[in-house]
C-alpha cells in the first residue's frame, strides 16, 4: 500500500503532468485522483483545494528548475557563456510533463496563471512568484555580462531582466501557437542580444551556436 509521503508526491506530479498539457480550469479534482490512482479522501487529506495543491506542485518543480538555473550562471562559466547556456536551456524539451507532439517547450507556471479567475487568487499568485524568481537570476546574468564589458549600454539591470523574460515567454507562446522549434531558436538569439546590446563583435550567429 502506498504510503503517505508517495500519495502526496503522486498527486503532485499528476497535477502538474495534467495541467501542463490542458489547462488549470479543465483539470478537475476527481481527474487527479483517478490519474494519480488515489481516492478523493486521499486528496483532501493532503490538500484543502485544487489551488492549494498547483501551488505546492508549481514550487515542488520550482526546485527542479532552481538546478538548471544555478547551473547556468555557476561563476565557472564566462558571462556571455552564461547566456547562451539559458538559451540552450529555453529550447531544452521538458520530457517530464509535455504529452503533445509541440517541439516548443511551454512553462507550467505562466500558462496557467493566465487562464485563472478572479476566485483563483492563489494560482494567480504563485505565477508571479516564480516569474519574480526566475528575473532574479536574469538580472543576475545581466549584471554579470555589464561587469564583464560584454554590453555596448548600461541599462537598469532589473528592467533588462524583466524584458528578457517578456521577450522569452512571448516567443514561446508564439511558437507553441505555430509548432515551430525553429521560428524560435531563429529569434531567441537576435531578440537577447537586441535587448541586451551585445557588442558586435561577442556576437554569435545561429550557425555557430
Amino acid at each position: 500500500m502506498r504510503n503517505a509521503a508517495e500519495t502526496r508526491k503522486k498527486l503532485l506530479d499528476t497535477a502538474m503532468r495534467l495541467i501542463f498539457n490542458s489547462n488549470y480550469a479543465a483539470v478537475g479534482v476527481a481527474e487527479i485522483c483517478k490519474q494519480a490512482g488515489v481516492t478523493k479522501g486521499s486528496f483532501y487529506h493532503h490538500f484543502e483545494t485544487k489551488a492549494d495543491l498547483y501551488v505546492e506542485a508549481s514550487r515542488t518543480y520550482w526546485e527542479d528548475l532552481r538546478t538548471d538555473f544555478d547551473s547556468v550562471l555557476s561563476p565557472i562559466h564566462e558571462p556571455l557563456d552564461q547566456l547562451e547556456r539559458l538559451i540552450d536551456l529555453i529550447l531544452k524539451p521538458e520530457p517530464k510533463f509535455a504529452e503533445d507532439d509541440n517541439p516548443v517547450p511551454a512553462c507550467p507556471f505562466f500558462t496557467p496563471g493566465c487562464q485563472i479567475g478572479s476566485g483563483e487568487e492563489k494560482v494567480r499568485q504563485v505565477a508571479i512568484d516564480m516569474a519574480e524568481r526566475a528575473n532574479r537570476y536574469d538580472t543576475a546574468l545581466v549584471r554579470n555580462l555589464q561587469a564583464a564589458g560584454v554590453l555596448a549600454s548600461d541599462g537598469d539591470p532589473e528592467q533588462l531582466g524583466r524584458l528578457i523574460h517578456y521577450h522569452i515567454h512571448g516567443l514561446m507562446i508564439y511558437g507553441r501557437i505555430h509548432k515551430d522549434i525553429e521560428v524560435v531558436r531563429k529569434d531567441i538569439r537576435e531578440g537577447l542580444y537586441r535587448l541586451l546590446d551585445v557588442k558586435p563583435e561577442y556576437r554569435k550567429t545561429q550557425v555557430e551556436a
